[in-house]
């Protein structure tokens, strides 16, 4: 069975630059706090041991996703795109945009769509000045990805912006009512509001769940599961978080999870394949945007 990791931001470029890298000693400390070792390709930020690991793991194809995220960090756009052409048909890139300039934003994702990149990745509480989720300034970003057909990444848990409000569910749940055929990606889950996201999700059957590495040992995790077991399971998406959770340990971690076969085939790969528009193995950069 293929398996697709939703989440991998490789030692390459400006990535080097972003605090997953830069504040090594606090990722690894993240790492150990949820049970697993970090990555050696990530300490010794070697693309050439990312790949190594993804091989051993039996791992075909990661998605790498842009920042544009303040005091996060940024990464290029062309800089992703140059990564995964790099390794045709194991990388899937996915462009992020800055909302906070709605008119620039559109007419970026007009270039990269057009370009080969097969999802928008948004960070709104990392903006300058942080936005909320449902904040009106978003719509018009959100209506023009949602007239084409083009899935939106939404950081919307863990440490997405100054405070707990930009992660509080209600405001996710307003965006995702507003538009009823845009599919919405939470990265990290919405956690810390478990309950809340899985209620939401229940109602809204264009969210999609990527909890990540924040599934891993802790609070809400057993109802994560369930979810992704049961109704979620054409929803839920597999991924590392890589360098926050190695590809290797967190894909064991979650093969022992209580998930059955036909349902950890959807998540390792089905619905990521489907959300993304990719066949087997991805061979081109034809897009199916427009």
């Amino acid at each position: 069975m293929p398996i697709i990791d939703f989440r991998i931001r490789p030692p390459y470029k400006d990535f080097l630059n972003t605090i997953m890298y830069a504040g090594a000693e606090r990722r690894d400390r993240i790492t150990r706090a949820i049970g697993l070792e970090p990555s050696p390709a990530a300490q010794t930020q070697s693309v050439s041991m990312l790949i190594d690991e993804m091989d051993s793991a039996g791992i075909d194809m990661g998605v790498v996703v842009g920042r544009n995220s303040g005091k996060l960090g940024s990464v290029e756009n062309v800089v992703i795109k140059e990564f995964c052409d790099a390794y045709p048909g194991r990388f899937v890139p996915v462009a992020s945009v800055d909302p906070s300039d709605r008119k620039k934003a559109v007419q970026e994702i007009r270039t990269v769509m057009a370009s080969g990149y097969r999802a928008i990745n948004i960070e709104p509480g990392g903006s300058s000045p942080p936005l909320h989720t449902d904040d009106r300034q978003l719509y018009p970003i959100y209506a023009f990805c949602e007239d084409h057909d083009i899935p939106i990444i939404l950081m919307t848990g863990g440490n997405a912006g100054p405070d707990l409000s930009y992660t509080a569910p209600e405001r996710l749940d307003r965006v995702l009512g507003d538009f009823p055929c845009l599919k919405i990606v939470s990265s990290h889950g919405n956690w810390p509001w478990v309950h809340q996201i899985l209620h939401v999700a229940f109602r809204r059957p264009n969210l999609y769940l990527s909890p990540d590495y924040l599934l891993a040992n802790m609070p809400g995790m057993d109802d994560y599961v369930k979810a992704a077991d049961t109704w979620l399971s054409d929803r839920f998406l597999f991924a590392s978080a890589f360098p926050f959770a190695p590809v290797k340990g967190y894909l064991d971690f979650f093969r022992s999870l209580p998930i059955r076969p036909e349902s950890l085939d959807r998540i390792l790969y089905q619905n990521a394949a489907e959300l993304l528009g990719l066949s087997d193995a991805v061979t081109s950069n034809e897009t199916h945007w427009v």
